[in-house]
């Protein structure tokens, strides 16, 4: 087969020849040319460009986009950006020739890739035969610098202030763009404005320039000096000048461009991995290549026979452009390698390529990625909701092998498997066993709590005592039966929980609430189960120094006894070890703004506003008073020591927030669904009244948004790109 061929629906949209589809690169690409195909012209001669800049003038500008082969990573920038903008700007692509000479290009060859704003949107339409001005793109062709020098573009030609240059803040400073400052004298205003705009034209898009009046009382600038310029970069100083002409400013940013080249380059190279760590990590180790031999890679003709063929198969579907697939690759090797060096004969680890095997895939309703599945021949197949990690996986993999739940035949039975000795292999996986006791094998409730089992077949060890004999159980545990036996080891004590069977989901629910430790040591990994109980964290962060071990035990010791002394229940007492977890220390200096003297007791009410209470450091920490001082933050006579901010969650820069961008260009297209869905049901209802009322009251409406009585467009009906 040589064709790869794009659907919309059941039809052909496009084939397409699979040397031309050769990386991500050329797929994304070429797909986002085929949709965007009537919005992206393209262009062989320079007549055809001035058939597009004269339907474009007055209208909209036009971004021109040149590269020697489709496919290659430019052209893929250049498709993302007219995916985003292609509502405000026409986009233009060519692939060389007489359009390049036209735009001043002196060396066709040597150009692989260029990208000009053509400023049509202001240029009068009566000159149907003039060019319109452009300026060219003088970094190289990627999404960051494409977006950035749009932004450029739409920032204004020149800016006037009446401060300090120091005080100046514009979007250049932030787009690492240096700004050139003239400094502006009452009596020849008029003429230094054109001075600034014909010095904004020759410097669009490499220098941000301000005009600033000396007549303000704020600007303190020595008369001798009539320019200024500040570098990109935090921390850089404003450097006065006295120029005498504009080519010496031309030439000033053209010498001082080439010595910072190197270091720019940098710059936008730290910027292209600012994403989040997993990304970042995935992409400095890009060289590394990955030892696959320790993991079977299936396909389409091996996945089925492979699952049948053994006793347990873990499969990762993962795609090679997914930064989370590629970081947790090396994980899941290792987790491979580790049963194997244990002797673990029955489980067969494999990987499977979504972005290469998408039928398999789409059989197994894979829709994430990562995404780890465990697989026993004629059961249904089994999930990982773990962490992305090592330890987890294995935990997961070999609680899997247990059946679930173990049927328990005797009371000696039960407290073997209840003090870990039935399963001692699995006791370090495991710390936490559940049993479930029914008076007998014809309780109604069985099979609820076998369901309920089966699903947390690899979270934890699960059995089943159906006897008479539970009775014994429940009278020395003071439950009624069925009820589950929690034991979280020979040394501590075994709770007990009556059970409601009115469904599997609810009881698993009920089961993993119960697995939930009184007195947690919070970790990376279980801190998300403890949050979700929305309760006030009494937390003791505790250090690991070797002569603090026996203080730490006393105190760790009182802190547990908290829980039979009349501990309100809003608060939920924890604890973080800062040598196991070093997160903690991190957590810790967020929570009071330092790192106090260990141990250190904290209160924390992330779900009721934020605000964080410190045990005073010189009092001991003891039940009672613990629990006086606790009474007095519930009656606000404490004050906090400091509130924990409920930030967005938002990209690490504002280049990344594409989906603001997307919207900015067609309001509503990427916002949130659940929103636009209350805010259609409003639209419909005032829709609903306007027809009744005619048009008067829309057009009244329209007219307030629109006080310069400028036309108004109507909002497309449908999404940007419905089809994608």
């Amino acid at each position: 087969m040589k064709k790869v061929y794009l659907f919309r629906g059941g039809n052909v949209l496009k084939s397409f020849d699979t040397d031309t589809v050769f990386d991500v690169n050329a797929i994304v690409s070429h797909v986002l040319f085929t949709v965007l195909f009537d919005e992206v012209r393209y262009v062989h001669t320079v007549a055809e460009l001035q058939s597009v800049e004269r339907a474009a003038k007055g209208k909209a500008d036009i971004v021109l986009g040149h590269v020697q082969v489709l496919g290659l990573p430019e052209h893929r920038a250049l498709m993302e950006t007219a995916f985003v903008y292609g509502v405000k700007y026409q986009f233009v692509l060519t692939t060389g020739g007489p359009v390049l000479t036209n735009m001043g290009v002196e060396d066709i060859s040597s150009l692989t890739a260029g990208l000009w704003f053509l400023h049509c949107k202001g240029a009068p339409q009566s000159q149907h035969s003039d060019p319109c001005p452009h300026t060219a793109l003088r970094r190289a062709l990627t999404t960051l610098h494409i977006y950035t020098f749009l932004q450029l573009m739409e920032a204004p030609l020149v800016s006037e202030a009446s401060v300090e240059p120091s005080e100046v803040n514009m979007v250049h400073s932030h787009l690492q763009v240096p700004l050139l400052f003239l400094f502006s004298q009452p009596h020849t205003v008029a003429l230094d404005r054109v001075t600034a705009q014909t010095l904004a034209w020759r410097l669009r898009g490499q220098v941000g320039l301000v005009l600033i009046h000396r007549e303000s009382p704020d600007v303190k600038i020595p008369l001798e000096y009539n320019a200024a310029y500040r570098l990109p970069g935090e921390g850089s100083e404003v450097k006065y000048l006295i120029l005498n002409n504009l080519e010496e400013v031309i030439d000033l940013f053209r010498d001082e461009s080439t010595p910072e080249e190197e270091e720019d380059d940098d710059n936008w190279a730290t910027l292209d991995v600012l994403d989040d760590e997993v990304a970042e990590s995935v992409y400095r180790d890009r060289g590394q290549s990955l030892d696959m031999d320790a993991v079977t890679e299936l396909t389409a003709d091996t996945f089925h026979s492979a699952v049948a063929e053994s006793d347990y198969t873990v499969v990762l579907f993962y795609v090679k452009w997914d930064a989370v697939s590629m970081a947790f690759m090396q994980s899941y090797i290792e987790v491979s390698e580790s049963l194997e060096d244990a002797d673990v004969s029955d489980v067969e680890l494999a990987v499977l390529d979504c972005g290469e095997w998408t039928d398999v895939c789409s059989a197994q309703k894979i829709s994430s990625f990562p995404t780890v599945r465990l697989y026993c021949p004629q059961e249904p197949s089994q999930p990982y909701q773990g962490m992305l990690g090592t330890e987890s996986l294995n935990r997961f993999i070999m609680l899997s092998r247990l059946v679930s739940p173990v049927l328990l035949s005797s009371p000696d039975e039960v407290t073997s498997f209840l003090e870990g000795d039935l399963y001692q292999r699995h006791a370090a996986v495991a710390p936490v066993t559940v049993l479930g006791l029914f008076s007998s094998t014809a309780d109604a409730g069985l099979s609820v709590f076998k369901e309920a089992a089966k699903a947390l077949r690899g979270e934890t060890m699960v059995g089943l005592f159906a006897d008479r004999q539970a009775e014994i159980w429940a009278v020395e545990y003071s439950v009624t039966l069925p009820a589950i036996l929690v034991s979280r080891g020979p040394t501590c004590q075994t709770e007990a929980h009556s059970l409601n069977l009115s469904m599997p989901d609810q009881l698993v629910t009920h089961i993993r609430s119960a697995l939930l430790d009184t007195f947690p040591e919070l970790t990376v990994e279980n801190l998300p189960l403890y949050l979700e109980l929305k309760k006030k964290l009494l937390l003791l962060f505790v250090g690991d120094e070797e002569s603090g071990r026996k203080g730490n035990k006393r105190v760790l010791e009182d802190m547990r006894s908290l829980l039979n002394t009349g501990l309100p229940n809003p608060y939920l007492p924890c604890w973080i070890h800062l040598g196991r977890t070093p997160a903690g220390k991190a957590v810790l200096e967020a929570y009071l703004g330092f790192l106090p003297l260990l141990p250190a007791l904290v209160v924390s009410q992330l779900a009721t506003g934020g605000e964080v209470f410190h045990y005073p450091t010189g009092r001991p920490l003891m039940v009672q008073p613990i629990l006086q001082w606790l009474q007095r933050v519930e009656d606000g006579e404490e004050p906090p020591a400091g509130v924990i901010v409920d930030e967005k969650w938002m990209p690490s820069m504002p280049f990344y927030d594409f989906l603001s961008v997307m919207d900015q260009e067609v309001p509503g297209y990427a916002s949130q669904r659940s929103a636009k869905t209350k805010t259609s049901r409003i639209e419909r209802a005032e829709g609903e009244k306007e027809k009744s009322s005619g048009g008067g009251e829309r057009q009244a409406r329209a007219g307030a948004h629109n006080p310069q009585g400028s036309p108004t467009t109507k909002p497309p009906q449908t999404p940007h790109h419905s089809e994608l």
